[in-house]
């Protein structure tokens, strides 16, 4: 492989710290170095594992900060970014969406004014690419009955959060188009898997659950999201950085779709048995419906949906299918399974993460009456 030595921004986050993972354990002669700014939803505990490995290094730093920037590149001798860090929950956006712009498209452009000063003016390597990852919302919301995205799906995005990685999906593609950066993007369904912050839809329902507090589900439950364990998306990254032409856009996708309420009641179905194969599991989580036997579905609640929230994304993933011959490891039943596995296994982690800036962030997203489904 041409990239052997690659920055890797957000690297503490949920899906860029798999993705170090999972590169450092196939690559393990290679250079990485993680940049990453911290915010809620960094963490360095995320990197255990890899933080001794010789090849890695991690940095707390802003994709913002140009010197930074441009000095790892001249003095790891970096060829290649791997750019994951932005901000990331449409909720957070709706209510906030001035941080959104400024990291996830100032900062984009930032690290891309960067690369082009080392890479192309001063000619630092040989060959190199920056690897955009971006998202499926920035084609906007599907009808149930119409196709799913493709890479010419033309963009229609409808939340904060969504204009700011188009925005930048954008940008990636003017400096490749103008000043011949090597590029390459991909737009991924809703990943899920180990590591994920106990805000987003999966990793709450299963912190929930297990402390007995209610499932909020936004609207009717109705809405409907394609489903990617976080490994086979890292999978379909290295595919592109291994095989994938330059100025392409990919999208990742695993066929998933499922609704909101589907997925929670799946992810309630099972506990009951893990609780009844796994006695001590009742005496950690005592309040947890299936300690009694119960079925977690009555913790379920609905509450007022969010504005501008769109009904149905779905990825066609033919294309990274048929050039580069990517195929997702994990069916939906598999992944869930593996991921409250994981949960359970990693309780101080996510209970870590739930000091009061959380709760008092929850209690905000779900004020609205609830009303049993």
């Amino acid at each position: 492989m041409q990239f052997d030595r690659l920055l890797v921004t957000g690297g503490a986050g949920f899906i860029g710290a798999n993705f170090v993972h999972y590169w450092m354990a196939r690559h393990p002669e290679h250079r990485v170095v993680v940049l990453d700014a911290l915010t809620y939803a960094g963490n360095p505990a995320n990197l255990h594992g890899v933080r001794d490995w010789p090849g890695f290094r991690f940095v707390h730093g802003n994709i913002l900060d140009e010197v930074l920037v441009e000095t790892l590149l001249r003095e790891e001798a970096l060829n290649c970014i791997v750019h994951f860090a932005a901000e990331s929950h449409v909720d957070r956006s709706i209510l906030g969406p001035d941080i959104f712009l400024t990291t996830n498209v100032m900062g984009t452009h930032n690290l891309l004014k960067v690369a082009k000063k080392v890479w192309l003016d001063a000619g630092m390597v040989t060959a190199h690419r920056f690897h955009h990852v971006s998202t499926d919302e920035v084609y906007g919301s599907l009808a149930l009955a119409d196709a799913a995205f493709t890479e010419s799906t033309p963009y229609q995005p409808t939340s904060p959060y969504a204009a700011s990685k188009a925005a930048s999906d954008h940008l990636v593609r003017t400096y490749g188009h103008t000043y011949g950066l090597d590029i390459s993007i991909s737009n991924c369904s809703n990943n899920y898997g180990p590591l994920h912050y106990p805000e987003k839809l999966i990793p709450l329902m299963i912190v929930n659950i297990l402390q007995g507090l209610p499932l909020p589900i936004y609207g009717q439950g109705s809405n409907v999201r394609d489903w990617l364990h976080v490994e086979d998306h890292c999978r379909g990254i290295e595919l592109i950085l291994e095989r994938g032409k330059s100025g392409e856009t990919y999208n990742i996708g695993a066929h998933g779709e499922m609704t909101n309420i589907n997925l929670v009641g799946a992810i309630c179905d099972a506990f009951p048995g893990r609780f009844q194969q796994q006695p001590d599991l009742a005496r950690r989580f005592p309040r947890c419906p299936a300690s009694q036997g119960r079925n977690p579905r009555e913790l379920m609640k609905f509450v007022q949906d969010r504005p501008g929230h769109d009904l149905r994304y779905a990825i066609n993933a033919t294309k990274i299918r048929s050039a580069l011959g990517f195929a997702p490891a994990y069916s939906f039943a598999k992944g869930i399974q593996v991921t409250i596995d994981w949960y359970l296994e990693h309780e101080a982690w996510w209970r870590a993460l739930m000091g009061g800036e959380y709760h008092d962030w929850i209690d905000r997203q779900y004020q609205a009456p609830a009303t049993d489904p």
